[in-house]
């Protein structure tokens, strides 16, 4: 038996994992995969029952999970994101929710034939959508800001609140339908929700209090607040069950507010994000091996399919519509997030207890409850997830234009390069604190940015959706150093360079780093400086031939800068890299 388990636990990891690599490789939305692998080892091939192999740790593993995921994308929401959208979020996250739950019901009732008790129930767990969904889908699309930081509150905001609407209407109806029910029963209900909130405000201050006054060695800081969610999860759910969740989303909040004053907060981000990604793939993996044949099976009945139609083209619309009149928004940002509605891991976890919970009472509809979810959420991930890309490039809420560079320091050199990508169709911004250094840029019509890059504000006054490449160019060897090491999660170590200050800095660099080291050994930024300023320029060479980019062949007055590949991409010479060049390629070089 242990046997099993450990073998189940290792096949659902790995296969979590490399599903999001895959579906990073193929372009296709993360989840898709996984639940297409999840479906194959499990109901189809039946490989793995990870209900079986796991026994009673199968429910509590999932809540654990669960409550890490929701933690972390409460700590990255800040308030500052919603300006000038505080009105859309507040009414979405309310009255839109409010909308979706009685829609959602109706539909359950009148189209999948739910007794009116049931409908109301599993109406309420379906507003949410969440993080484990949304944030995927954020990050493939590279939506404009304003629209995903409505999709990404609704989903982290919400997430907690869906379990609790259906735990509400459940004693609602215990209530009218048990005459020895107590109305005091009704009123511990609101009691325990007040009471997670307050859980979670409290040991998120003093998680921020401890962290502010350095009583955390740095090695340990990031167990010891994983632990502190774990706790807060496990005090919540002590004293009313499905309250868990609510508790950790308002630790995560109460954090983010306070992180912009205790920075060292913020520097656990990446650690809770790669521990949150990597539960993600695991849990939704088990999920969906878990489901049974039959369960498939009943999601191909025409009720149910009837019912996720009606929820995807008209609940889900109308309660956007409806909730954001006189609001900020524009009508294809209205479009596009009432179309936007993916639900995930909390859907199927917590409609999972309330079938077993509704059985017992007596209600036999229930059973399809599973089957109803697992359809909604399969339907919802497959047709927001392949049509998110398309339908924000139809409606202009998506970044059309092709990739571009974000350049730190305006330098002589880096405003030459940057006008000549610009000259070239490639989107380029140029952020430095002086605005004098900043006055050529702008006589070359660059996008520019004045202000400290380092500065937490500048993620929300710089839109980095345009740039996938940062090019670090000042005159300080230690600030190019660390603003890469900061940007690197953002832009990826492939695509995070720096220019080496002085020829001899570079003898204490590593080989491996060299890779990430701008243009040649002999030509650090004081030199590409020297050189643009007595007369050098950038000019472009047309290549006929395949050929390997090698600084023998190259005259010494001559430094290759990047490449411009027949495709469009743009490809840099660094110091660590032998670069191939292919017919219709240009070489852009800086040279007399």
């Amino acid at each position: 038996m242990q046997d099993i388990a450990l073998i189940s636990i290792v096949v659902i990891v790995v296969l979590g994992i490399f599903s999001q690599w895959i579906a990073w490789r193929i372009q296709w939305p993360s989840i898709v995969i996984m639940s297409i692998a999840g479906l194959l080892i499990g109901p189809l091939l039946g490989l793995i029952n990870p209900k079986e192999a796991l026994g009673d740790l199968y429910s509590p593993l999932i809540s654990l999970s669960v409550a890490v995921i929701l933690f972390e994308g409460s700590t990255s929401l800040d308030i500052r994101e919603v300006k000038g959208i505080s009105k859309s979020v507040f009414r979405v996250v309310t009255f839109g929710a409010f909308i979706a739950w009685i829609g959602g019901s109706l539909a359950a009732h009148y189209i999948a034939g739910l007794s009116l008790e049931i409908a109301f129930i599993i109406g309420g767990l379906f507003v949410v959508t969440g993080p484990t969904v949304i944030i995927p889908l954020l990050r493939q699309a590279k939506l404009k800001p304003r629209t995903a930081a409505v999709l990404k509150w609704e989903g982290i905001i919400v997430d907690p609140v869906g379990p609790l609407l259906a735990l509400f209407a459940y004693e609602i109806i215990k209530f009218s339908k048990d005459p020895t029910f107590q109305v005091s029963e009704l009123l511990l209900f609101f009691g325990g929700a007040i009471l997670a909130v307050i859980v979670g405000y409290l040991i998120g201050l003093v998680v921020s209090i401890l962290v502010s006054r350095g009583l955390f060695p740095e090695y340990l800081k990031s167990p010891i607040i994983i632990s502190f969610v774990l706790l807060c999860f496990g005090i919540a759910e002590v004293m009313m069950h499905e309250t868990g969740m609510l508790a950790v989303t308002v630790m995560g909040l109460t954090l983010a507010r306070t992180k912009k004053y205790v920075h060292s907060i913020g520097s656990i981000g990446h650690f809770v994000e790669n521990i949150s990604v990597f539960l993600t793939s695991t849990i939704f993996i088990l999920l969906t091996s878990s489901l049974t044949r039959e369960t498939i099976a009943d999601v191909f009945s025409w009720p149910i399919i009837s019912f996720v139609i009606a929820m995807l083209f008209l609940v889900r619309p109308l309660s956007i519509w409806i909730s954001t009149i006189g609001t900020e928004l524009s009508n294809q940002e209205k479009t596009l997030i009432g179309w936007i509605a993916p639900r995930g891991i909390v859907a199927l976890t917590v409609s999972g207890y309330f079938a077993e919970l509704l059985l017992e009472d007596g209600y036999a509809g229930a059973s399809i409850l599973t089957a109803l979810t697992f359809a909604l959420v399969f339907i919802t991930v497959c047709a927001h997830g392949f049509s998110i890309g398309p339908v924000a490039k139809k409606l202009g809420l998506a970044n059309t234009e092709k990739p571009g560079v974000l350049i730190v320091g305006a330098s002589s050199f880096a405003i030459a390069l940057a006008n000549q990508l610009k000259k070239m169709g490639t989107p380029v911004l140029i952020s430095d604190q002086s605005s004098d250094r900043l006055k050529q840029a702008d006589n070359f019509h660059i996008d520019t940015y004045q202000g400290e890059i380092l500065a937490e504000h500048s993620e929300f006054d710089i839109d980095f959706t345009p740039y996938d490449t940062i090019l670090v160019m000042t005159g300080d060897a230690a600030y190019n150093a660390l603003v890469c090491q900061t940007y690197v999660p953002e832009f990826g170590y492939n695509n995070t360079f720096a220019l080496p200050v002085r020829t001899e800095s570079l003898k204490e660099v590593k080989s491996s780093l060299k890779a990430n080291m701008l243009f040649g050994e002999e030509e650090p930024f004081r030199e590409l400086n020297r050189k643009v300023n007595i007369g050098y320029s950038i000019k472009t060479i047309e290549i006929n031939k395949k050929e390997t980019l090698s600084k023998d062949k190259m005259q010494l007055s001559v430094t290759p800068l990047y490449i411009l590949k027949r495709n469009g991409n743009i490809v840099f010479v660094t110091i660590g890299n032998k670069l191939s060049m292919e017919p219709g390629d240009k070489l852009v070089i800086l040279s007399k």
